[in-house]
């Protein structure tokens, strides 16, 4: 299994390792090393190892990279000039030129994928497609028939880009336009998703939906309960956002909304609470008078999620329009479902839609200040009739990880029917 991260954090890959394991699966997941020493441990039954990133740089490399670093002191114009020629001249063959950091994959990744020698790579996301569909080349002119399962996270045309420059989304567009052919099969993460893959890439089959469910809980308590960690009693109304801290998640509307709800505090559990974007949050929260009524922590293990946000009164997802935020049930969604919280949402099409026909919580007009602090106090007013939603028979098991484990263990049989069972995903 491959992933563009550390594994901490990602818990649709943890489940996917975890459970293929106990499937009776042979998973080693390699992961990329956030300090640049290498790692291993056992997730389950599975085997962690991050490998760090770099290594050598040939010739050519190297001066692609200068290449492409020039343009950083270069005029938006030249960039986008530079951008369109090599797209025209290269096609999908143009991140060579407008991303060539993505060859950092190949040389950390690629020799020990090699080495492990599977039958079947699990590739999660955009920029591992390209690392398993090279080993597959490689194994093919070895003898080795290896199969090739990309898990695609996102839909890339709809991302919002990870760097600020012009080059980032049509490198990485092109370069999964290269690697799509090469998968065997493909699943993601909602119906609609499915959908967008199958039109923009040809693909002859439907991509299968593993949604980013959680598992269901098991009595697992975290070490510390929500309301121990904001310092608050049980008669407190606390609502809480959990997940990744970044502007496109709307965060900055829950803290221009404490005003006007009175005696409620708020919870953020999110990847960096000490960085940049949640500390200018923490900074405007001081400017309002409402900074003691603002709680931020970090992330707990993904088996102690949901019972710690079943210590909030409402889960919050606050989230911008962005197109990728439009197609799919994200997994805090989930979570909240799980913890049987009632769920205030921003309109994004297919978490309101949702929202709506099961009665689960109410939605708001994304970035509207006056209209979530609407949403929030109809909640607050009668939780219990949004609660019980999840009262309906099938609903909760429907989204929950087991289910979704049964589909991407019949995709694995399916690529590899007659196989001994070893899978590197």
């Amino acid at each position: 299994m491959l992933v563009d991260n550390a594994v901490h954090g990602d818990s649709r890959v943890q489940k996917a390792a975890r459970s293929a394991a106990a499937a009776g699966w042979d998973v080693t997941l390699l992961g990329r090393s956030p300090d640049g020493a290498p790692h291993r441990w056992l997730l389950g039954r599975a085997e962690v190892r991050l490998l760090p990133m770099g290594g050598p740089t040939t010739g050519a490399q190297a001066r692609r990279r200068r290449a492409v670093a020039a343009l950083g002191g270069l005029r938006r114009p030249v960039e986008r000039a530079y951008t369109r020629f090599w797209s025209v001249a290269m096609r999908e063959r143009a991140w060579r030129r407008l991303e060539p950091s993505l060859w950092q994959y190949e040389r950390a990744y690629g020799p020990v994928v090699d080495a492990l020698d599977p039958d079947l790579i699990h590739a999660h996301d955009f920029r591992m497609l390209g690392v398993g569909a090279r080993a597959k080349l490689r194994a093919s002119e070895r003898g080795r028939n290896v199969r090739l399962l990309w898990d695609a996270h996102e839909f890339l045309p709809g991302i919002k880009p990870w760097r600020d420059n012009v080059r980032w989304l049509p490198a990485h567009r092109a370069h999964e336009r290269e690697y799509a052919p090469y998968a065997d099969a493909v699943v993601t993460v909602s119906d609609e998703l499915a959908r967008l893959l199958q039109a923009e890439h040809g693909l002859a089959e439907r991509p299968a939906v593993v949604l980013n469910a959680p598992d269901l809980p098991d009595g697992v308590t975290p070490t510390e309960s929500l309301r121990q960690r904001c310092g608050i009693g049980p008669e407190v109304p606390l609502l809480v956002y959990s997940g990744a801290a970044a502007p496109q998640r709307g965060l900055g509307v829950l803290v221009e909304a404490l005003p006007r709800l009175p005696g409620t505090h708020l919870a953020f559990v999110v990847n960096r609470p000490d960085g940049d974007y949640v500390q200018g949050l923490v900074a405007r929260a001081t400017e309002l008078g409402v900074a003691d009524r603002l709680h931020v922590g970090g992330y707990v293990a993904a088996d102690e999620v949901v019972s710690l946000l079943a210590g909030a009164d409402v889960g919050v997802i606050p989230i911008e329009h962005w197109p990728n935020h439009e197609i799919a049930l994200i997994t805090k969604f989930f979570e909240y479902s799980h913890a049987r919280l009632p769920i205030v949402v921003s309109d994004v099409r297919t978490m309101a839609e949702t929202v709506r026909r099961t009665g689960q919580g109410e939605v708001f007009r994304a970035g509207d200040v006056a209209d979530l602090v609407r949403a929030v106090q109809t909640v607050l007013t009668d939780p219990t009739r949004h609660r019980a939603a999840y009262d309906a028979p099938g609903l909760l098991e429907s989204w929950s990880w087991p289910a979704q484990a049964e589909v991407l263990d019949r995709v694995y049989t399916f690529l590899l029917p007659h196989g001994d069972g070893t899978i590197t995903p």
